[in-house]
């Protein structure tokens, strides 16, 4: 039993005639009648009456609401499988650093949903380490952030912004009165000497001081704090500095301030990436495409 028999059978019933139905179906008469006749074959009763090929037997009375109802589930699937091919139904996993999820990924997100309305998003905010690991495990389609800890063959990395290192303080903080008076001179900004006079909170992205002269201030970290929002808690009581990436910190800050760290100067290269050896869905494929682009056209790396 084939779809097109069924459909030939339809389209019988519909136009109340083989001749009409043969044009609808863009095959001749004889070829129509062939493809019926097949069908009450393979079915072992005739679905029309003999000698009056327009009127249903009794048997293809019962069979025209079961073959519509499964033509119909099977125009859905095909609708759907195709949307899906397309990118335009589905779902996509998404794994990323909490700086982007507040900065940079709702502009990307709303972009992508203009195109792609029908397409449901699981978005899950996780530090650098646990990004990377939920791309390698499979649970996310795609990852953004910083991939120091993932071996580049097992990647597919593309850079979006590179985001610069600096220091984060109480605005009433002794560094920020001394970055003042240094912006006099031009300096604009902190070298890392100048932060062994406070207490250093260690944060995940001090990894990114590691193997420079800075490294030095994740070794007398008086605090470690994994939480940004402790994190920003232990600032705000002036319980000491630390350093984070420039997207990291809030906008419109009353209380803190970041101020970019000019010795070492540093930068998070911040990107999308994804399984070199694996391929993603049409959907995560056109949002991967699509953040790229974004990111190209409204951000300067």
């Amino acid at each position: 039993m084939k779809l097109q028999q069924l459909r030939h059978f339809l389209f019988v019933v519909e136009e109340g005639g083989f001749r009409a139905a043969a044009n609808r179906a863009s095959r001749s008469q004889a070829a129509l009648s062939a493809s019926i006749k097949e069908l009450e074959k393979t079915l072992g009763q005739h679905l029309f009456e003999i000698g009056n090929k327009a009127t249903l037997t009794p048997f293809g009375e019962s069979c025209v609401p079961k073959i519509q109802q499964f033509l119909s589930v099977y125009q859905v699937l095909e609708d759907d499988l195709q949307a899906i091919s397309s990118g335009n139904k589905g779902k996509i996993r998404i794994a990323s650093v909490p700086s982007l999820v507040t900065k940079l990924l709702p502009s990307v997100l709303v972009a992508y949903s203009k195109k792609h309305p029908e397409i449901e998003i699981v978005l899950i905010d996780d530090n650098a380490v646990g990004v990377a690991n939920r791309l390698l495990t499979g649970e996310v389609d795609l990852a953004l952030g910083n991939c120091m800890s993932i071996d580049e063959k097992e990647i597919n990395f593309t850079l979006l912004i590179s985001d610069p290192i600096g220091v984060v303080c109480l605005k009433s903080n002794e560094l920020n009165l001394l970055q003042k008076k240094d912006e006099l001179t031009q300096a604009h900004g902190l070298k890392w000497q100048q932060l062994l006079m406070q207490p250093f909170i260690y944060n995940g992205t001090c990894r990114l001081l590691e193997n420079t002269p800075a490294e030095a201030l994740n070794r007398k970290a008086r605090y470690t704090v994994e939480n940004i929002t402790s994190l920003f808690s232990l600032l705000r009581n002036d319980l000491g500095v630390t350093t984070l990436p420039k997207l990291a910190f809030p906008s419109n800050e009353p209380e803190l301030i970041w101020i970019n760290l000019l010795d070492p100067s540093l930068n998070r290269q911040i990107g999308i990436f994804k399984l070199a050896d694996k391929s993603i869905s049409p959907p995560a494929q056109a949002f991967y495409e699509l953040c790229i682009a974004y990111v190209q056209e409204n951000y300067l790396l």
